[in-house]
């Protein structure tokens, strides 16, 4: 008998792998997850802001289209205009200087940009300075600086949203010059302040929103004891109330020197750059 055929060793490998693919139920979860940490930043984020802040990004969420009278940044809205009343201008005031602030000259200009609310409106006054011979206007010249012209750009953006009319005004120290008669102070102290009101006009300010560029020469000194201070040399930018976006009448006081009445002020449109001058 023929011995029985061996019976075939059968072996079974199983091969290892993962499991039916759970898909991207997980991205769902942490995109949620991601999103709620956004939100919880923001809310903190706001919880430590200004009710200002708090009030326009309030506004730009109830009308992302920017209809509203208080969406997005800058002064307030995004194409609109605001009018400022006499009890905001404290506000506007505080504004601007956090803006200044926030510029890098900041610390060479501190003492030199002095913000007052007067009865004509806020008074935004650049001065010069006896250590800083040409902070703005270069010594007998209407060209502004570069610094001058930064803090002009920054003025200009933050005014340029309101209503309100603005003055331009130039200033000289009683020092006259010693080349030409037919360029003054008088000439001097208009093509300051029109060079002024060229510049924010090009960098924000609506058209017509300057009502009057002056110039007093010597006539309106900061500071009538020391006729030849560097300080008397200055342009300022005046936001007036909306209730006296009139002509102002002629004679106008100085907050610094109640009795100063200036003269009639003269504008030429381009005068000689004197060769010898302390302005």
């Amino acid at each position: 008998m023929e011995p029985a055929a061996p019976h075939p060793v059968i072996i079974i490998k199983k091969k290892g792998g993962h499991g039916a693919h759970h898909g991207g139920a997980w991205k769902v979860a942490y995109a949620d997850f991601v999103t709620a940490m956004m939100a919880l930043f923001i809310v903190l984020w706001l919880l430590n802001t200004s009710q200002d802040v708090q009030k326009m990004v309030g506004g730009y969420f109830s009308d992302p289209t920017g209809k509203g009278k208080e969406v997005g940044t800058g002064m307030h809205g995004s194409g609109e205009t605001v009018n400022l009343k006499k009890d905001d201008m404290p506000k506007l005031k505080e504004q601007i200087e956090k803006a200044i602030k926030r510029m890098p000259q900041f610390q060479a200009l501190k003492n030199q940009v002095k913000l007052i609310v007067t009865g004509e409106g806020l008074r935004i006054e650049l001065l010069e300075n006896e250590n800083e011979n040409g902070t703005f206007f270069e010594s007998g010249r209407a060209e502004p600086t570069g610094k001058c012209r930064e803090l002009l750009d920054l003025l200009a953006k933050q005014l340029g949203t309101l209503d309100n009319k603005l003055l331009i005004e130039g200033h000289t120290d009683s020092r006259p010059f010693n080349s030409d008669r037919n360029y003054t102070n008088w000439e001097l102290s208009a093509d300051r302040a029109n060079s002024a009101r060229r510049l924010m006009e090009n960098d924000g300010l609506r058209e017509g929103q300057v009502a009057q560029v002056r110039g007093f020469a010597a006539q309106n000194l900061l500071i009538p004891k020391d006729p030849q201070n560097a300080s008397n040399r200055r342009v300022s930018v005046i936001v007036q109330y909306l209730a006296g976006a009139a002509p102002m009448p002629p004679t106008i006081k100085s907050p610094s020197t109640p009795d100063a009445s200036p003269g009639n002020s003269r504008h030429s449109a381009g005068g000689p750059s004197p060769a010898s001058r302390s302005e």
